[in-house]
């Protein structure tokens, strides 16, 4: 009885491990190719966040230095705007870290989106600040005279900074960012000629309007501040350095 010959054995790779090089590759292309995209969306976010909060900015100076009840009103809706838009930008953060684990510049993206996310919501939440104050001293005008010339200058340097903020974030421009903090420096200095003024002999308002004064003074004050850390945090996003203190 004639026997047949034994085969070698020979071990069959699977078809789908065959390929497998390829198919990770184009998933992978995929998953970046969502990411940025998700990215981009979050980053238009950003823009309409700072786009919105220079809008509550200017209509809450304009409530304050003119009693306008209407002015006073738009800022408060405004920055339910912000507020809106800040949970976007949160839903879409958690969503991406969730599904994308990101690492090394990816997750900076990621980090400095919420971040910046955080300091225009902020902003949003200054500009309201003033607004009510200028609600709470219907019909007449919040602030005395005689502050009304360095109020309306720290106005002019908030909207200045926040267009700059729009700018940078649109752009992601480090030079333009870097001239955030000359700016800033200024609306210091403004701060301090108020405080100094206030503290003064001259002054004859009164407590209650040097309280509203002082709080109208670091309101400014501290929106220009976080229109600056969102530019550093741009800075840190492109170089992957710590902007300068």
């Amino acid at each position: 009885m004639l026997s047949m010959p034994l085969r070698p054995r020979v071990h069959q790779v699977p078809a789908a491990t065959a390929t497998r090089p390829g198919i990770d590759t184009c998933v992978g292309e995929a998953m970046r190719d969502e990411f940025r995209a998700d990215l981009i969306e979050v980053n238009h976010l950003l823009v309409d966040m700072a786009e919105e909060a220079r809008s509550a900015m200017r209509h809450a100076t304009v409530a304050l230095l003119t009693a306008d009840q209407t002015e006073a009103e738009q800022v408060l809706l405004t920055d339910n705007e912000i507020d809106a838009l800040y949970r976007r930008v949160e839903e879409q953060v958690y969503d991406l870290l969730a599904r994308q684990a990101p690492v090394a510049s990816d997750l900076r993206a990621v980090i400095m989106a919420h971040r910046v996310a955080d300091d225009l919501e902020r902003m949003g939440d200054l500009a309201e600040h003033i607004a009510q104050i200028a609600l709470r001293r219907q019909p007449a005008i919040a602030v005395p005279e005689e502050l009304r010339p360095v109020i309306q200058e720290m106005a002019e340097v908030a909207d200045r900074i926040a267009d700059k903020s729009v700018g940078v974030l649109s752009t992601s421009d480090v030079k333009r960012a870097s001239e955030l903090e000359a700016d800033d420096d200024q609306m210091d200095d403004l701060h301090r000629q108020l405080l100094a003024f206030m503290l003064g002999a001259a002054w004859r308002h009164g407590v209650e309007a040097a309280i509203d004064g002082a709080l109208l003074g670091r309101y400014y004050e501290r929106f220009a501040d976080h229109a600056v850390n969102a530019g550093k945090q741009v800075v840190f996003l492109v170089t992957g350095e710590a902007a300068p203190a």
